[in-house]
């Protein structure tokens, strides 16, 4: 990651970051909650305009949302991520399907592909936890073809789930120097990421509605299947634990618009559509 730092400021050890990160996202079940945003996946594609037998790449896959929408439109798809569990999650979506899939474990820092080898790149909240941003961007924009699109969905600062991620970083810290995932979600960091290897950049705000039982089932299935979470709630004592659970209910019933016992809760994010330049 590139930042400037003064004699007095410890290096940050990405390496160590990226292996609690990695540790967290193969706790739980994130399939369980990853397939509930599957038309993230879908809008993804189409705002990508894929073409069929278009050479797709999904990184930091998940459970293969985005994967499976690509597949459907007959594309040839690679979907990669760093968590082995998510990759067989995906593989099994992908026969239960009958779509034919590559599956490969990939680092998005340090993809496993040559230069311009896809036509298309995407991730749906994925990419954007990786702890070296800079990194990660330099590598989608490799392996996209001049000319290539690349898709993202990025939660925003503002939205339900990046005040998900602010309040679990009050009880448990960022390591210093990392900076945060929703920052994916500003046209402006976008702009620095991609802006000299874009052609063009356009985000459009859309709106995940998440819908629940209520807002204590989230929290219940956020708690034991969402690995960040999950991380956070083991390494609180209980008042601590209370008084986190207690945050994210007051979060989620400020932005509640059910208007009954059940969680009918939007969450905006940025669809991202990138055309790499030609040269």
């Amino acid at each position: 990651m590139s930042a400037v730092l003064s004699p007095s400021t410890p290096a940050i050890d990405l390496a160590a970051v990226k292996a609690r990160q990695q540790a967290a996202w193969s706790t739980g079940n994130y399939a369980v909650v990853g397939t509930t945003l599957q038309i993230v996946g879908e809008n993804l594609c189409e705002a990508l305009d894929l073409h069929s037998d278009a050479t797709v790449l999904d990184v930091a896959a998940g459970n293969g949302n985005a994967t499976l929408a690509a597949a459907r439109r007959w594309c040839e798809v690679t979907s990669t991520d760093y968590v082995p569990s998510l990759l067989e999650a995906g593989r099994k979506r992908a026969q239960a399907d009958g779509y034919e899939i590559r599956f490969q474990e990939a680092d998005a820092e340090n993809l496993p592909f040559p230069d311009a080898s896809f036509d298309a790149v995407m991730s749906s909240f994925g990419v954007m936890f990786t702890p070296d941003q800079e990194k990660a961007a330099a590598e989608l924009a490799r392996v996209c073809k001049p000319g290539g699109k690349i898709g993202l969905a990025n939660w925003t600062p503002d939205s339900f789930i990046g005040q998900v991620f602010k309040t679990i970083g009050k009880y448990i810290p960022p390591a210093p120097g990392v900076k945060s995932p929703a920052l994916w979600g500003t046209k402006e960091r976008l702009q620095e990421l991609f802006g000299s290897s874009a052609q063009e950049i356009q985000a459009t705000t859309r709106q995940f509605t998440f819908r629940y039982r209520s807002p204590e089932h989230f929290l219940d299935v956020f708690r034991t299947y969402y690995g960040p979470m999950n991380k956070a709630f083991g390494a609180l004592d209980e008042e601590k634990q209370d008084a986190f659970a207690r945050e994210l209910l007051s979060l989620m019933e400020s932005r509640n618009r059910s208007g009954d016992e059940t969680l009918v809760l939007p969450s905006e994010y940025l669809e991202v559509v990138i055309r790499r330049k030609n040269g």
